[in-house]
């Protein structure tokens, strides 16, 4: 099978590659992908018992063409989309791959095309984790979300939006437009070094919460919040709590699969938006994953298979 691969332990490269489909174990599943989504960190996440040549990926949508014998609840025909991360035989970005059974696994529901429903396993998980951090923030809530053009920002202001909570975003000025179209109230450039008194000239009294996605926004955008409110870094900016504000990280241990179960049953109903800037095919990945790399992404990039 074709895929884009780590050749060897520590190659500074991917390539393109012809590898043996993964056979798998009793408890796995063998899915034949249809689409992929591009993440940043796709070429960096690799398990220490990794198997050279590695294919990389994280996050793909596909057909389930073989089960293990120990296997419930999945039969071979079914259309998923999972995250399938650190996983010893090999990521994603291949036209077959073993996922273990007890992975992030949801069945996509009629309505969700694969490049869809390849693009929301990653960022609706993130985005619905963080925001267990703020379930007791009321209908009303006010949130700023720094960071919020890309596929956890987009998909962020639509649920907070559905919560009844107001939303203010920053993002680069040329996605100011689609940012308030998803229902953010106000956009500001974070390239403006004003941006943070231009949202307090807007929200004097402070926000309820923060979600700071992008690296190196947190600090910044603790000015924002109200003594006592909440800050959730998804980037995993360090650092010190101040006027008793609660900060936390992504609380990756939660199990949100129902939640995103709903998630894909709402965009399939037209409730919701996936944002794909670009679907690449297959074999213009590197493309795609240098693209993400800048950091510098509307929604989702994703690679289709045929």
């Amino acid at each position: 099978m074709k895929a884009f691969v780590i050749p060897r332990p520590g190659a500074p490269t991917v390539e393109l590659a012809e590898v043996p489909v993964p056979k798998i174990d009793d408890a796995e599943l063998l899915v034949r992908i249809r689409a992929v989504g591009v993440g940043i960190h796709d070429s960096y996440f690799l398990p220490t018992n990794a198997t050279y040549p590695y294919p990389i990926g994280i996050e793909g949508a596909g057909v389930i063409e073989q089960t293990g014998r120990g296997v419930l609840g999945y039969r071979p025909g079914d259309r998923v989309t999972f995250v399938s991360s650190m996983q010893s035989k090999g990521g994603t970005w291949a036209q077959f791959v073993a996922v273990n059974a007890d992975s992030l696994i949801i069945p996509i529901p009629d309505g969700i095309d694969f490049p869809e429903a390849a693009a929301v396993p990653v960022a609706g998980n993130t985005i619905l984790r963080a925001f267990r951090a703020l379930e007791l923030m009321p209908s009303g809530g006010t949130l700023f979300i720094a960071g919020a053009s890309g596929a956890i920002g987009t998909l962020a202001i639509q649920i907070a939006r559905r919560r009844g909570w107001r939303v203010v975003a920053s993002a680069s000025a040329p996605n100011h437009a689609y940012l308030l179209s998803l229902g953010a109230e106000k956009a500001v450039d974070y390239h403006d070094p004003n941006w943070v008194e231009q949202v307090l000239q807007w929200m004097p009294d402070g926000f309820d919460a923060v979600v700071a996605v992008q690296p190196g926004t947190s600090s910044q955008s603790m000015q924002l919040l109200k003594d006592a409110g909440a800050l959730v870094t998804i980037s995993g900016d360090a650092l010190i709590s101040e006027r008793g504000v609660r900060m936390s990280g992504v609380p990756y241990p939660m199990d949100v699969r129902d939640e995103l179960a709903q998630l894909l049953t709402d965009i399939a109903e037209g409730e919701l938006h996936v944002e794909l800037e670009r679907v690449y095919p297959f074999e213009q990945g590197l493309a795609a994953l240098a693209k993400v790399q800048t950091r510098r992404a509307r929604g989702k990039h994703v690679l289709r298979l045929e």
